[in-house]
């Protein structure tokens, strides 16, 4: 139907479900079925017994048409196929012939059975049930236009039974005017509370849609918390936990449906007698503490508790919130590096001319000396100002490495060629040539990188690989090849023992290092590099010839994504056996920049 000649509740659901999905949508539809079904339900039940009362009659002879039988009995057929064989009115259709079947023939067969039945039966309170159906499944209009035709209709048959100036036909108007005046009523206060109890089933429905989806983002934010958060009884039972808890509590092998008592275990009974001073004081409290695990390290912890409150009061249960104190202080240690890396930039930009003077002087000092002790001093001098050196510019290219904003105007190059280049100049300087694999296979590739960007991000992870590799031929590896129509992958492999977990957490971080003599922004200017470029880095365990090892790969946009072609090996590389490359026992990649997962060959 349309919408000023629709039912209050189809009106109603889809002024408040407009927005909503279609399964909602069907969920209402099934309602209004029901409610449609309900109706048909009463008008077969009704049917019968006019049916009944009509056999009853003609039985006895108590009076009445013979035919008024067979009006009941199609009275009942057409209930009952309108029933199992007819579907209610779509929601949204125009008018349907559907209504002169149900209201229609209800109101006719009425009329026929209070025109033609004697004895003194009267049917006018059954006119009651097609007014009633057209106020609360049809529109205002079509409930009062039933009204008015009930109503036109008792006031003909009291023109039609007596004489239009006695008092038995005053009454019989009057008594029709009344109830024509009562189905009024009926079909409006039955449509108007119809469509009032369709909007309060709309802002319900749209109040538990809503309590549903805050629900799940609370779940989501709270089992993605790295902070602990456990409800507990006054018993010192959790209800509930986060996965962050079970793990602080049980370790990452926690089962899924344990349920725990914070007295079970001797290591939380300081957590359980905290819940019971909470309750006890009925005050929040917080303490730091630690957990004492036999087959974990001891894990220090803050723990805070808050009661709950309902209306007012407390619900009887606590909320305590168990935050790792050692995730506390590397947050509080990065954001002091990184304050103090701003100041190390500009100390070391001041460090930098007195740093050359000392090296300059010792270099004429070192043509002066003879003698072997005073030559050793002077080496050892050089040494050090040589690691200065390299700690001052890594720390400026720190600052360097801005991304920017425009990268039309850098030039393209010729991967290939620029990594067969640097790693060649960096295994001479090294005199690695022994241990370094070049493996390349993007002959035709270019990359938007400047090439002493380039430069230094394939040193820096070349510099980080020869730290951890073994020293055997070939324990170092440089490959590039294409990575699908769009990208070029560049790879650093070396066979250094794997990483520590703690260790991998904080790869790409500034001044995090696990050697005491590095300065810690190798990688880290790896990262800022990579995405000036809109390029990705990333870390992961790889089996490379039968050995496990560390691989480091930058994923870099190719600037002719349309023709980037593979190859054999040339005949200066090694061969690369690119397909058994993959990661040990499926460990998943560790990404450090932003953008999708990254995807390798």
């Amino acid at each position: 139907m349309s919408s000023d000649a629709h039912s209050p509740f189809a009106a109603s659901w889809y002024a408040g479900f407009e927005g909503h999905s279609n399964q909602e949508r069907e969920q209402r539809m099934r309602a209004f079925v029901r409610l449609w079904r309900a109706f048909m339900q009463a008008r077969v039940l009704i049917a019968v017994v006019l049916l009944a009362l009509q056999l009853f009659v003609f039985v006895t002879r108590a009076g009445g048409a013979e035919w008024l039988v067979v009006i009941c009995g199609f009275h009942l057929l057409a209930a009952l196929l309108m029933l199992f064989l007819w579907r209610p009115v779509e929601q949204g259709q125009p008018l349907h012939i559907q209504w002169l079947l149900t209201i229609g023939v209800d109101v006719v067969v009425f009329a026929l059975l209070q025109s033609f039945q004697t004895g003194g039966i009267n049917y006018t309170a059954l006119f009651a049930l097609p007014v009633l159906l057209a106020a609360i499944l049809g529109p205002l209009t079509l409930a009062l236009g039933t009204a008015a035709s009930v109503t036109l209709y008792l006031l003909g048959e009291a023109a039609l039974n007596g004489s239009l100036l006695g008092d038995a036909a005053t009454a019989r108007f009057l008594q029709a005017s009344l109830t024509g005046t009562g189905f009024f009523l009926v079909a409006v206060l039955a449509n108007q509370l119809a469509i009032r109890l369709a909007r309060e089933e709309v802002l319900a429905a749209t109040s538990r849609a809503a309590a549903r989806t805050q629900a799940q983002v609370n779940e989501l934010v709270i089992d993605n918390l790295t902070i602990g958060v456990l409800v507990v009884d006054p018993h010192g039972v959790v209800r509930n936990a986060n996965p962050a808890a079970k793990t602080m509590l049980l370790g990452h092998a926690s089962p899924q449906a344990t349920k725990l008592l914070l007295s079970a275990r001797a290591s939380w009974h300081h957590l359980s007698n905290l819940v019971q001073d909470t309750f006890a004081r009925d005050e929040a409290l917080e303490m730091e503490t630690t957990i004492d695990n036999e087959d974990r390290p001891v894990q220090r912890l803050h723990a805070r508790t808050r009661l709950t409150a309902q209306n007012g009061r407390r619900a009887g249960l606590c909320v305590l919130f168990l935050e790792d104190l050692r995730e506390v202080e590397a947050r509080v240690r990065t954001e002091k590096l990184a304050s103090m890396g701003r100041m190390s930039a500009a100390v070391a930009h001041e460090i930098r001319n007195p740093l050359s003077a000392i090296a300059q002087a010792n270099a004429l000092l070192d043509e002066e000396v003879q003698a072997p002790a005073q030559k050793r001093l002077t080496r050892m001098i050089d040494q050090n100002a040589q690691r200065l050196s390299r700690i001052v510019d890594d720390i400026l290219n720190v600052a360097r490495a801005q991304p920017n904003q425009s990268l039309d105007a850098e030039p393209t190059l010729p991967i290939d060629q620029a990594v067969r280049q640097i790693a060649r100049e960096w295994a001479r300087q090294k005199q690695a040539e022994r241990i370094l694999g070049v493996h390349v296979h993007a002959p035709a590739a270019h990359i938007g990188f400047d090439p002493e960007h380039l430069r230094r991000l394939l040193i820096n992870l070349l510099d980080n690989a020869l730290r951890h590799a073994s020293g055997k031929p070939a324990s170092i590896r440089v490959i590039t090849q294409p990575s699908g129509n769009e990208h070029v992958r560049l790879s650093v492999w070396s066979d250094g023992e794997a990483l520590e977990a703690s260790v991998m957490r904080h790869l790409f971080e500034p001044f995090f290092s696990s050697e005491s003599r590095s300065s810690g922004l190798g990688l880290y200017i790896c990262r800022e590099l990579c995405e000036r470029y809109g390029a990705q880095i990333a870390y992961r365990r790889t089996r490379l010839d039968q050995r496990e090892g560390n691989e480091f790969y930058a994923l870099i946009p190719a600037t002719n994504a349309t023709s980037v072609p593979t190859r054999e090996p040339t005949q200066e590389s090694l061969p690369y056996p690119g397909d058994s490359m993959v990661p040990q026992g499926g460990q998943p990649d560790h990404t450090f920049s932003g953008g999708a997962p990254l995807t390798t060959r």
